[in-house]
């Protein structure tokens, strides 16, 4: 499913209305009904009673829709608009005149004198219709609109937002100053990046997008580059299938103090259905991994006085990329700040002849020389969380944090790399402009340790035979749905990169088992 800006939104209503007719009356007409099936089926109309906020823009017409639906289906209906009604324009004035001469109790919002009117009637419904503020919000809100987003979010009601929760950035799912906490968004035409970014896809509850008569042509435009990741599926394993056939794995990792990032980089890999795991450590850490990782296939290397992979490795490691016949490397988790380590990576970047997933410690030492990644004739991936990308980019994390969706599209760009921007709904970008948001995982996530996992279970991906940028989407995919097992199974407190390792067989078992029955749970609901 495709994922737009607001700007991208706009740009579908004018086509709409300009190249099909589908003017803004009948857009409105549909927003405000799927408002009300959608109410309708989750809680019933007749004898029930309804609170609805309405703003003064086109948001607040699609409520004001909603209110006399409610109200012609046997609701009992109180309708609050804030603002001065003569905002009102085009088909938002016309359906405000229409509720004004049903009967319907209309209660003008101007001042905080009129909040002690809004809380009674919010105190006597059962739920409440939110049509304060549309997508296009780009200030903090203050003043009476904050007081009455306050009321509402205090009187603990069900709450139904119209497009996205009052309050959110449709372009980057920030809370401007005070947003509505709903327990199912409406969302029009296509989800809005401030629909499934956080801590927006938080506040809107459960999302429903309806398409309220966009063509498909629309809905599908070229021009929009972004989507959710509904990941690929796995591909067929075969019965008499060995230990090369799924895949081989050299992972350049460790350091002294760093034994975690080695063993979940490597292991990882066998865990989500890799075949083969090599690990080119430092000769002295080796011991301490294999004792928790009989499985992994140990190549002890040269290290420096801290205890760090020497630079002299780097022959050697590209030797036994060729001798082994390795399908995809894995460089630079844990294997520390040591400047001939840095040095390492930096030197086996450009000459890896495989696809190159880069972690860790590793992105450090790529971002004091990004260039040397333009020149790979194969494939990269990196996965930087924010401080790491903000690194790679020369750029502040806040900065990066602002714009997840356009900070990965152009670190993807510019760095010819599939990019994994890690967090909450992680960003994935492709070299060519097209982006993913991903909606598996949790905050338990947020450990240390489960961005090695996420590295292993990728190169898996890789290894069962997925082309390169397919791997990214399905390992992200399944790391976060290993993650969301964990939960269910412990809670989310207290989950450790342990915990997601040892999940990934159940996720991948459940991918190949019901595959549209566990991707349908993460995406949103289509009416």
């Amino acid at each position: 499913m495709k994922v737009s800006t607001v700007e991208q939104m706009r740009g579908l209503d004018s086509a709409a209305v300009e190249k099909y007719g589908v003017n803004h009356d009948l857009l409105m007409e549909n927003a405000g009904h799927a408002v009300y099936y959608v109410i309708l089926r989750e809680m019933g109309v007749r004898g029930r009673r309804f609170v609805v906020v309405a703003g003064i823009g086109n948001n607040g017409g699609d409520a004001l829709v909603v209110a006399r639906k409610l109200h012609s289906s046997g609701g009992d209906v109180r309708v609050f608009v804030v603002g001065d009604p003569s905002g009102y324009r085009g088909p938002a004035l016309r359906n405000y005149e229409i509720v004004s001469r049903m009967g319907i109790r209309l209660t003008v919002v101007s001042g905080e004198d009129q909040l002690g009117e809004l809380r009674s009637s919010l105190a006597w419904c059962d739920a409440v219709v939110d049509g304060l503020f549309g997508t296009g919000l780009s200030r903090d809100i203050s003043g009476i609109h904050r007081s009455v987003i306050e009321e509402v979010n205090a009187a603990g009601k069900v709450v139904f937002s119209v497009d996205i929760p009052s309050g959110i950035g449709g372009d980057d799912g920030r809370v401007h100053g005070a947003a509505i906490k709903a327990a199912y968004t409406v969302t029009f035409g296509l989800p809005k990046l401030g629909n499934v970014l956080y801590p927006g896809y938080y506040y809107g509850g459960k999302l429903i997008v309806s398409h309220i008569s966009f063509p498909p042509e629309l809905q599908e435009s070229p021009d929009i580059r972004t989507e959710l990741n509904e990941p690929p599926r796995l591909p067929w394993r075969p019965p008499w299938g060995h230990k090369g056939t799924f895949g081989k794995l050299l992972a350049v990792a460790g350091a002294r103090n760093y034994y975690g990032a080695p063993y979940f980089s490597s292991l990882s890999f066998l865990k989500a259905g890799g075949g083969y795991s090599r690990l080119a450590a430092p000769r002295s850490v080796i011991p301490f991994i294999a004792a928790r990782a009989s499985e992994v296939v140990y190549l002890p290397m040269d290290e420096t006085e801290s205890g760090a992979l020497a630079a002299s490795n780097a022959g050697r490691i590209l030797e036994l990329i060729d001798q082994y016949d390795i399908d995809v490397v894995v460089l630079g988790p844990g294997v520390s700040l040591d400047p001939e380590a840095q040095s390492l990576v930096r030197a086996l970047a450009p000459e890896v002849d495989r696809p190159l997933i880069i972690d860790g410690d590793g992105l450090t030492a790529i971002s004091s020389d990004p260039s040397v990644l333009r020149s790979r004739g194969k494939p990269t991936v990196l996965t930087p969380h924010p401080g790491e990308m903000a690194r790679l980019l020369g750029k502040s994390v806040g900065e990066v944090e602002s714009d997840r969706v356009g900070t990965a599209a152009r670190a993807a760009e510019e760095l010819k790399s599939y990019v994994v921007l890690k967090g909450a709904h992680s960003v994935i970008s492709y070299p060519d402009g097209r982006t993913f948001i991903n909606m598996s995982g949790n905050s338990g996530m947020g450990t240390a340790g489960a961005g090695d996992v996420l590295t292993g279970t990728i190169a898996a991906m890789v290894g069962l035979g997925l082309e390169v940028g397919d791997a990214v989407r399905a390992g992200v995919f399944i790391h976060g749905l290993s993650g969301d097992l964990a939960a269910a199974a412990k809670g989310e407190d207290g989950i450790t990169a342990e915990d997601i390792l040892q999940w990934l067989p159940a996720a991948t078992k459940a991918m190949r088992d019901d595959y549209e029955g566990v991707v349908r749970r993460y995406m949103p609901e289509v009416i």
